[in-house]
């Protein structure tokens, strides 16, 4: 990106109980912003990020409901996605992740996103491809945690179809002695090594997916969530995020 260079979505249809935190909160999950200007009075803000991509996933958004009102969101200038990096060395970031992944995170902390902003999500995913970067860091997940837990050459989501009993043990007790965090990259070990393994991964590294599929692994980060809280009773369904409470991105 060059320097002091921003990329910018305008954002209108905006609730007048909105506030300017709930807004970032909201588009953190498209990637790092860099500012928001917000004209509560006029009930519309401009949402500047610091990657291109950010802004174009911030526009798959277009009429997703935040407090109750549908956002509209639209850029005086057309998006294009950046160049995938996938230079190993420099950290994963939001903006590598797949769009139907970030679509499943949104559903997981209650926000309401139409099944049309769903198919939007898998539709870009299948346009750019899935980045190298990412899906290395995936398969070196997967290939890792099964070395750690299973022994070489093995990975977690074969082995688990394998012994299904005995790897999930296995996986537990390395989940218990290295602690487990609220992270993407611990939802995702831990997924690999459930029964629905070969599933989770092929969500995170296949453009094949159907809308019902982001419904499915929004429902795995809800329960991943609840077992971090130390099992509390809540419901089934995701609820709506307490005023200036919503989460960050896993």
């Amino acid at each position: 990106m060059t320097p002091n260079m921003s990329y910018k979505v305008d954002v209108t249809g905006i609730s007048p109980n909105t506030t300017k935190a709930q807004l970032n909160d909201f588009f953190t999950f498209c990637g790092k912003i860099s500012s928001i200007d917000y004209d509560e009075k006029a009930h519309k803000a401009t949402i500047s990020f610091e990657r291109q991509s950010a802004a174009k996933t911030a526009l798959m958004l277009n009429g997703g409901a935040l407090d109750g009102a549908t956002l509209n969101v639209t850029s005086e200038t057309p998006l294009e996605d950046d160049t995938h990096h996938d230079d190993p060395s420099h950290p994963l970031e939001q903006t590598d992740k797949p769009r139907a992944g970030i679509a499943a995170e949104y559903l997981a902390k209650g926000y309401q996103l139409s099944d049309q902003i769903l198919q939007r999500a898998i539709e870009l995913d299948h346009e750019k491809g899935i980045s190298q970067k990412f899906l290395g860091y995936v398969h070196e997940l997967d290939k890792t945690a099964g070395e750690r837990a299973l022994g070489p050459d093995q990975t977690i989501s074969q082995k688990v179809q394998a012994t299904l009993a005995n790897a999930q043990q296995q996986a537990k007790t390395l989940d218990e002695q290295k602690g487990i965090t609220k992270t993407f990259n611990d939802y995702l070990a831990k997924a690999l090594s459930s029964p629905l393994g070969q599933k989770v991964k092929a969500f995170y590294t296949t453009t094949s997916k159907q809308v019902v599929d982001i419904h499915e692994e929004a429902r795995r980060l809800v329960d991943e969530q609840k077992a971090a809280q130390g099992g509390a009773a809540a419901s089934a369904t995701p609820a709506a995020p307490a005023a200036g409470s919503e989460g960050r991105p896993l």
